[in-house]
């Protein structure tokens, strides 16, 4: 028997779409670029279903692609410096605000760009994405229509504004989980609940957590004590 060597672009589009789908993002960029066949199949949209990154500097690359295709979305960044950005505003030293402008509007402004190029996305998880703003999310439930979860887990910056939101624009949300995001409120809460009864809503610690301070003027606390 005579056995013929086959060339990988010899498999037909099928074959190769398959086979890149075992491929993680940075095997699936580094296989594209040693042809323009290979290039075509990377940034074919069925091939980006689904998309997990498990820090932010992973949002910066080139090793992806966002399109209509794209029903799940995770961004989960499990970091000792998620605790930094955590940190609310102005209690930050000026080292700890040095980190944090680093990265602190990477995830914002990938959102932005899945609303506008990923209408039929229907899961989003964030966790640890401190810096993630109520208007980001505002808009996230405006574009993506389709969305059917969300989940939120140590997102500081969320706040009621959000819930809200769910309640006007999430009209296909079906789960809604806010775990250890302090500035939700029980209140917040308990008006989605009667907003949005079918919603499972979970909120694990939330309401619980001491919510972000306003920075005191200095002797306000002084202040209080002096008779008037």
């Amino acid at each position: 028997w005579l056995l013929h060597a086959m060339h990988l672009t010899q498999l037909n589009r099928e074959c190769l779409l398959h086979l890149f789908s075992f491929l993680d993002k940075d095997s699936r960029k580094n296989l594209a670029r040693t042809c323009p066949q290979l290039q075509d199949v990377f940034e074919d949209p069925t091939l980006w279903p689904l998309l997990h990154f498990h820090s932010l500097v992973e949002l910066k690359k080139d090793n992806f692609l966002l399109s209509p295709a794209l029903r799940s979305l995770s961004i989960c960044w499990y970091s000792s410096r998620v605790q930094v950005c955590s940190i609310e505003d102005w209690l930050k030293s000026a080292f700890q605000r040095t980190i944090c402008s680093r990265h602190e509007s990477l995830v914002n402004d990938f959102l932005f760009q899945v609303c506008d190029r990923c209408p039929n996305l229907e899961s989003v998880t964030l966790s640890g994405c401190g810096h993630v703003t109520d208007d980001c999310l505002v808009r996230l439930l405006r574009c993506c229509q389709h969305l059917r979860a969300l989940r939120l887990e140590n997102c500081a910056r969320v706040t009621n504004r959000t819930l809200a939101a769910v309640a006007t624009h999430g009209r296909a949300l079906q789960t809604l989980h806010v775990d250890f995001c302090r500035n939700v409120s029980a209140a917040g809460l308990r008006r989605l609940s009667a907003a949005c009864p079918r919603l499972a809503l979970r909120a694990e610690h939330s309401a619980t957590m001491i919510p972000d301070q306003l920075p005191r003027a200095p002797g306000t606390a002084l202040r209080k004590l002096l008779p008037r």
